[in-house]
């Protein structure tokens, strides 16, 4: 019996392991949903935005490390897929998009809902390709799905309805995507960079993401090196823990010690990293770098030496070359700076028992005392990432996942509608700003709709607050910020899902549990500080004099008491 050209792409992608897809079902798109429907083996996550169902593949294949789907009709149905792509795209992680399109007679002649998906998908992909004909569809899927896995990243298949439609030609091949290589530089270049460092008194580890399922072998490797590790946002959660080398970030929302450490040792060894701030790396060490993808070798500074390889593999090679030294002073120096900063940070996450304030950083660590042991956090850009990376606490068991390297707005709630519907078992919990929230607030539906037990913990502080830091810290009076708000609790209770608002700091353990507690989906909104600072882990000169500039001009234009209420949000706790 012949199949059509759906039927291929659902039949393929089962047997490829893919579990679900996420997208807006509609015209162009209807053969290849309904392929799915009699299939009965992949399930439809059927999301109120496309952008949503990008989000919601890209955090399944990050906590999986398989490959996810998303779709999208014709015109403005795919279209929606971009920014989710571009953040799939720059996490690394492999994303199949099913993009539909027109009928294929009416491509070039302006026709409705015309658009030309095969270039509008370029910059965020690293394959996509027109089936212009039912005898290139298998050859151009099984690439694409081939590309994604292999390249950690997006690939988009764009499929004109019609041709969907159309008998398929080809028959599903036995072997279709193949399993991550292991690659490891070759040994005099592993000798090489052990010599260097070798021959090094003051080292230091700088591990981003790239060093998952390398955990063991990085901190090896510091332990006989006596070298300080510092981390990424996005290494955090493979690296933080356990570790009595660790001593925190660098970067935006970094500590003090993770900066200090990077600027005076000798030598800097970057793992897995593609860290985009220049301004955190040391002028004068000598510097080298492993890292899988070839075009992350120095990318952001001027290297002495690059290998590519893979992290784990690598280092592996690299230990039994390396001399156990003795010397202490350097990771000395360091824990003293972290456990200075680490102090300093955990201060400003205390409520007083009297306290009217309710504090980002109180709340974040209440939640992460009192989350699961093997629960899967998803944060807003923005304040909720400054408030994840210094007070969640990771265990190598929690998973976070965020646009890191994307910086969009609204992703925490959607990727979170990824996690629960790929790990149904575990806990999901969201941390969203109300300016991320509102953003993409008819997703809020697909939780309901899906029955996904996401928690979501809102900071309702009424304002876009990272923009309005941004603003005061480059001198200029803050404007088109102010967000007024709903009851956000209660909208949620009026959409079937359990809402609780918090506006005291005393009842706020309380609220977290119960939602956490709650058979369903579960919204906390806590009602906290506007005017909570995100220092910098070093403050130029500078930069405190565009704050003082905007303090002054915040006097002259009669808002002198905006400053009496920042001044109490940052000393009372």
């Amino acid at each position: 019996m012949s199949i059509t050209g759906a039927d291929y792409i659902a039949q393929a992608l089962h047997q490829a392991g893919v579990q679900r897809v996420y997208g807006v079902v509609g015209d162009s798109l209807n053969g290849f949903t309904d392929a799915l429907r009699r299939l009965e083996k992949i399930e439809w996550i059927h999301v109120r935005n496309e952008e949503g169902a990008a989000f919601a593949a890209g955090a399944e294949a990050h906590l999986t490390g398989e490959l996810a789907v998303c779709a999208g009709s014709c015109g403005p149905g795919n279209l929606h897929l971009i920014n989710g792509l571009f953040d799939c795209q720059r996490s690394g992680v492999p994303v199949l998009a099913i993009a539909a399109h027109i009928p294929s007679s009416e491509i070039g002649i302006d026709y409705f809902q015309a658009t030309h998906p095969e270039s509008l998908f370029k910059d965020c992909s690293h394959y996509v390709e027109l089936v212009s004909n039912p005898k290139m569809l298998a050859q151009v899927l099984t690439r694409a799905m081939r590309v994604a896995v292999a390249k950690r990243g997006v690939a988009v298949v764009v499929v004109p309805g019609d041709i969907a439609l159309k008998p398929a030609t080809a028959k599903l091949a036995e072997w279709l995507v193949p399993k991550r290589p292991v690659v490891r530089p070759a040994e005099g270049e592993i000798a090489q960079l052990a010599t260097l460092l070798n021959g090094s008194e003051r080292v230091t580890l700088f591990c981003g993401a790239g060093c998952a399922g390398a955990h063991a072998e990085v901190v090896d490797l510091a332990r006989k090196l006596q070298a300080p590790i510092v981390h990424t946002l996005r290494g955090k959660e493979y690296l933080e823990y356990d570790n009595p080398f660790d001593v925190g970030m660098t970067g935006l929302v970094g500590f003090a010690s993770g900066y200090k450490a990077m600027k005076s040792c000798e030598t800097l060894l970057i793992l897995g990293a593609d860290f985009p701030y220049r301004q955190f790396f040391p002028e004068d060490a000598r510097i080298a770098q492993i890292d899988l993808r070839p075009e992350a070798l120095g990318n952001r500074c001027p290297l002495n030496l690059g290998l590519l390889g893979d992290i784990k593999e690598t280092l592996s090679a690299l230990l039994p070359r390396i001399n156990t030294k003795s010397d202490t002073r350097h990771l000395d120096s360091a824990l003293a700076d972290y456990a200075h900063a680490r102090q300093e940070l955990d201060s400003l996450a205390q409520s007083s028992p009297d306290s009217k304030l309710i504090h980002p950083q109180y709340v974040t660590r209440v939640v992460s005392e009192v989350a699961a042991e093997d629960a899967i956090f998803t944060c807003d850009v923005g304040t909720p990432i400054a408030w994840t990376a210094r007070y969640l606490k990771v265990n190598g068991r929690r998973r976070i996942v965020g646009s890191f390297n994307h910086g969009s707005m609204a992703n925490a709630m959607l990727h979170a509608i990824g996690a629960q519907a790929a790990c149904p078992g575990r806990q999901v919990i969201s941390f969203s700003g109300d300016g991320g929230f509102a953003m993409m607030m008819g997703e809020f539906l697909t939780l309901s709709q899906h029955n996904l037990p996401v928690k979501i913990i809102l900071l309702n502080n009424g304002t876009l607050g990272f923009v309005e830091l941004e603003m005061k810290a480059g001198g200029f009076l803050d404007a088109g910020c102010d967000l007024k708000n709903p009851s956000f609790a209660a909208m949620a209770e009026a959409m079937g899902v359990k809402g609780i608002r918090v506006a005291t700091p005393q009842t706020l353990r309380g609220a977290v549990v119960e939602a956490l507690n709650h058979d369903g989906p579960a919204l906390v909104e806590v009602m906290s500080t506007r005017q909570e600072l995100v220092m910098p882990p070093v403050t130029t000169t500078e930069e405190a004099k565009s704050f003082g500039l905007f303090l002054m001009k915040a006097v002259l234009d009669g808002r002198a008491r905006e400053l009496i209420d920042l001044t109490k949000t940052a000393l009372l706790r």
